[in-house]
This record gives structure tokens, C-alpha cells and sequence, in this order.
């Protein structure tokens, strides 16, 4: 498989790339194989989109959990804020750091 050395995959279960280096608008580059037409100018340690990607798929990064999409995304897409929601959700509430017996906190 060829890939542009602009590109690397942290882990081989990524459906991302990080960029290397930036690539500018009308630029073409390799994605196994593949050329792609990168249509915004895309920034140095930005995600691109290795494979495509449905809405409300996960987006994995080191093989693990970034976020899901929220729009379907092409290889190549530029994968940030605009097409990408975080799962996170805290698993802490102030009142829970309080002893249920002595109000105390814990």
C-alpha cells in the first residue's frame, strides 16, 4: 500500500492520519494507494481521514476513542471540530467527594 510520507498512522486500527506537514488546497496526496485532492489547506499535526468515516462512527486515534463523527467524512477530509464530537462525560459530581455519614468531604 502506498501513502504519502506527509501522513502517519499511529496505529494500524486509525481511521486517521496526522499530518506531518501542511498540505495546501488542490494538493494531491496518496492514501493507500489512492489519490485525493485535498480541498482546505490542512495544518501541520492536524487528522485527516484515512478511510471513509459514517456519521456517528467512532474516530480512533493510538487505536482508541477520540470522539464520533457527526457527518459522513471522505478519505482525506480534514477531521477536526467542525465534523468531530467528544464522548467524554465526567463520571464525578461534587456532592458524590462528600461523606454520605459525616458531610465531610472525603
Amino acid at each position: 500500500m502506498n501513502t504519502d510520507v506527509r501522513l502517519l498512522l499511529l496505529s494500524p486500527d486509525d481511521n486517521i492520519f496526522v499530518l506531518r506537514a501542511a498540505v495546501e488546497a488542490g494538493e494531491t496526496i496518496v492514501v493507500s494507494g489512492q489519490q485525493i485532492q485535498i480541498s482546505t489547506r490542512i495544518g501541520l499535526g492536524h487528522k485527516i481521514a484515512r478511510n471513509a468515516i459514517g456519521k456517528g462512527d467512532k474516530v480512533l486515534k493510538y487505536g482508541a476513542s477520540i470522539g464520533s463523527a457527526t457527518c459522513e467524512m471522505s478519505p482525506g477530509d480534514h477531521v477536526h471540530l467542525q465534523n468531530l464530537k467528544s464522548d467524554y462525560t465526567p463520571t464525578y459530581s461534587l456532592e458524590s467527594e462528600r461523606d454520605a455519614h459525616t458531610g465531610e468531604r472525603t
